[in-house]
């Protein structure tokens, strides 16, 4: 399963060294990573933590933290063959979780994007080039704060990610 986001932030993954790591987008994330299975502790603080995801691999479609979290065009279009690179090295991936609108385009513009393209929403569901592409939005302080995204909905779309890697391996 592959975790995709939007970039580093600032002072989270850019200042530790680990995408979602220091900051408290990183602390809703592993929570909802160890409570499905995909990581040996509920948290993460520094590269060095001794966090190991089980399963997992997670990454960000832009590769350095851009001013107001809006990556321009050219940002996103520079880092592009980064992420299909990283994409083409995960050989036995089979669910990408799409943290927000923007890690979605980017999945969907990675993977293959079918016609029609599909539509981002929490809980959204796509198969994507061989891979099924679920929706989560992003946890950001804004969506959490204000209850857009809560634990239980961010656990559901992790339940299924780990349902769906386990079908694939039955």
């Amino acid at each position: 399963m592959l975790v995709l986001g939007l970039a580093p932030a600032a002072h989270g993954g850019n200042r530790t060294g680990r995408v979602f790591t220091g900051d408290r987008s990183g602390d809703w994330l592993y929570g909802a990573l160890w409570r499905a299975g995909f990581a040996n502790q509920p948290s993460s603080v520094g590269k060095d933590d001794g966090l190991e995801l089980l399963g997992a691999w997670i990454t960000s479609a832009v590769r350095c933290a851009p001013p107001g979290n809006q990556p321009t065009p050219t940002e996103r279009d520079s880092c592009a063959p980064y992420l299909v690179r990283e994409v083409g090295l995960l050989q036995r991936l089979r669910v990408v979780v799409a943290l927000g609108a923007f890690a979605w385009a980017s999945a969907v513009r990675t993977l293959g994007a079918p016609s029609p393209r599909p539509r981002f929403a929490h809980g959204a569901e796509a198969r994507v080039g061989g891979v099924l592409l679920l929706g989560c939005f992003h946890p950001s302080q804004h969506n959490t704060f204000t209850g857009r995204l809560t634990e239980p909905m961010m656990d559901a779309i992790f339940a299924r990610a780990r349902a769906l890697v386990s079908l694939d391996q039955a």
